[in-house]
């Protein structure tokens, strides 16, 4: 049986673990060609072996344009197009008002806004017209948690980015869609919890905001990026997805 994503390019920012090795799992098993990034050689590493199907890891950093550029030397080498552009990678910590530092705020907006940003800019040319651009936004734009507000303020910038690419792109028929995955059992999620009691705790009043009383799988948010990035989704533009266990619709 042909996978949705058959013979199709795909690249995943931020695909070592959590959401994006989620999203980059599934695309893989669905036939595409995928290209992942992350930050750490190691895990990029394991994350490869993990992925399979003929995946190539690119070691960089979103917010440092050089590593961007190297990504798109290697992907134009490689496979010379991009079909479905992934912009996962992203970051944050909790900080409440009264307590955000200039270098918090700076690195957030760095890797989640300016990342995001010049991540979609520099793969324009790569990008064939039709391709398919998912960003990766977050509930916390329409439902607050507190000590998240730069954070939440980051994923609204990356949200607003959809409904303004897709004009700046109607030309070329690219589409730009954002999910907005909950709160997802990822190591990011549990890196905010110093120890293993914090984490029951913070993971029991997270599944009770969630109407499914559970956290997601990251590949649950990959199947909902399969789709955007398929024929399936053919008419969908410009829209938010949410994959959050009903969490922001209540």
């Amino acid at each position: 049986m042909t996978g949705k994503l058959e013979g199709k390019v795909a690249v995943i920012t931020g695909g070592t673990t959590g959401i994006g090795l989620g999203i980059a799992r599934q695309f893989a098993r669905e036939g595409a060609l995928v290209f992942v990034t992350g930050r750490r050689q190691a895990e990029l590493d394991a994350a490869i072996a993990e992925i399979g199907h003929g995946a190539i890891g690119v070691q960089g950093d979103i917010s440092n344009l050089a590593d961007l550029d190297r990504l798109y030397d290697t992907v134009r080498q490689r496979a010379s197009r991009i079909d479905i552009l992934a912009a996962n990678a992203g970051g944050g910590g909790f900080a409440p008002l009264g307590a955000i530092t200039e270098e918090d705020f700076d690195k957030t907006f760095a890797i989640n806004v300016r990342g995001t940003l010049f991540t979609v800019q520099k793969a324009l040319p790569l990008l064939r017209d039709g391709a398919s651009i998912i960003l990766t936004s977050s509930t916390t734009t329409t439902r607050p948690i507190p000590g998240l507000s730069v954070y939440g303020a980051t994923k609204a910038a990356i949200r607003n980015f959809a409904r303004h690419w897709i004009l700046d792109l109607k030309d070329r028929h690219i589409r730009v869609n954002a999910i907005s995955p909950g709160p997802t059992r990822t190591p990011g999620l549990q890196g905010l919890a110093a120890t293993d009691d914090q984490w029951q705790q913070l993971e029991a009043y997270l599944a009770a905001q969630i109407p499914l009383g559970r956290l997601a799988d990251p590949d649950e948010i990959g199947r909902a990026a399969v789709f955007l990035a398929s024929d399936d989704a053919s008419f969908v533009n410009g829209a938010e997805i949410f994959v959050d266990g009903g969490m922001a619709q209540i």
